[in-house]
């Protein structure tokens, strides 16, 4: 296995894993933000996000 075909495959990877990342990145983000505005929505933010990943997760879908 020569570097291009190694490249290729961690292109692979790493285009699978990109979707993942920033929804968990907009999920932080927004969560962030909503504890700027008040410090107790940004917690309750985050667990509502956290919930609807394990509830896909459990179900299985993407």
């Amino acid at each position: 296995m020569n570097i291009k075909d190694k490249l290729q495959a961690a292109r692979a990877v790493a285009a699978g894993w990109l979707p993942d990342a920033l929804m968990v990145a907009g999920a932080a983000a927004v969560s962030v933000g909503a504890g700027m505005v008040y410090q107790p929505v940004g917690w309750i933010v985050a667990g509502v996000f956290a919930l609807v990943a394990g509830w896909l997760t459990a179900k299985g879908g993407k």
